[in-house]
């Protein structure tokens, strides 16, 4: 484990990088924060595309009080290598929890995810069924995601990034453009200030993050060759699932809760949020929090 040094622009992006350190995970380089609580359960969050662990910085105060907090910048993201490669997987991601949880001695936890992290988490939990897992899970919960390919209503950048344009589009992609595509997925009154957005901008431009999105963007291709393994996860979870959903969200909104209920994949707990979007964790940071704890105390 190794801590660096850099110097941000934004002082929350600042105080984010400082929480945590750098750790050698299947030869990368990756950002871990791991909020210790003695006596505690632990809870590991899982981020989503194209952003990074800062996702749960607004949620991560109410939630480190009572539980530890474990979680990671996959790779090509966030504050972690990114290699200029088109060999990302989402089985690859999952690998770097597993590694992770068990480098740290991590016995249960639960698993918050969110976006490209709710595919990983599905790839972990289907782990956990086969018994080939790292540690045992204790419950799961889901923020907007594609957990179905044929609910994912991807954004026209998105499809063009995955496309053989994508290395020519991610050259032509500069702050404003990123905005407003970005702002799209946010609820009418939740949506990003310029401030947020250029920390998320800034953030995503760590060790040039920005021209590897067309690699990223293959996740949309594993999730439609993993479908039925990730769906059978899901319908034969042996730990309770909530699901927490912004419902505006124009990408994985209502339509994904109608869709998880038709394929009778396990509920224990839904909570909805009629004006919020694709970021409930950013965009109704109480909310989600108070949703995700009382959630845990049903459970226990």
């Amino acid at each position: 484990m190794t801590t660096t040094t850099h110097k941000f622009q934004s002082k929350a992006v600042q105080t984010w990088f400082d929480r945590g350190s750098m750790r050698s995970i299947n030869g990368n380089e990756i950002f871990v924060v791991d909020h210790r609580h003695e006596n505690k359960s632990t809870i590991v969050l899982i981020h989503g595309f194209p952003t990074s662990t800062f996702d749960f910085d607004l949620i991560w105060q109410a939630l480190g009080k009572q539980h530890r907090l474990v979680c990671l910048d996959m790779l090509g993201f966030g504050f972690s290598d990114k290699p200029n490669k088109r060999d990302y997987t989402l089985h690859k991601q999952a690998d770097l929890f597993d590694r992770l949880i068990s480098d740290l001695g991590i016995d249960e936890y639960h698993v918050l995810a969110h976006d490209y992290g709710d595919s990983v988490a599905q790839e972990l939990l289907a782990r956990q069924i086969e018994g080939t897992g790292q540690g045992k899970w204790l419950s799961g919960c889901f923020l907007n995601g594609g957990l179905f390919p044929e609910t994912h209503k991807a954004l026209l950048i998105q499809k063009i990034m995955l496309s053989p344009l994508g290395k020519l589009a991610n050259k032509l992609t500069g702050f404003k453009a990123f905005g407003t595509s970005f702002s799209k997925v946010f609820g009418d009154a939740t949506k990003p200030s310029d401030a947020e957005l250029g920390e998320f901008w800034e953030i995503i431009n760590y060790k040039g993050g920005r021209h590897i999105f067309h690699n990223l963007m293959t996740y949309i291709l594993d999730r439609r060759e993993h479908r039925s393994r990730w769906l059978d996860a899901l319908q034969n979870s042996p730990v309770p699932i909530c699901v927490i959903n912004g419902s505006v969200d124009p990408v994985s909104g209502k339509h994904l809760v109608a869709r998880y209920q038709q394929l009778n994949c396990r509920l224990d707990q839904l909570v909805e949020l009629p004006r919020i979007g694709h970021y409930p964790q950013v965009e109704a940071p109480q909310q989600v929090s108070e949703a995700y704890l009382a959630f845990l105390k049903q459970i226990s």
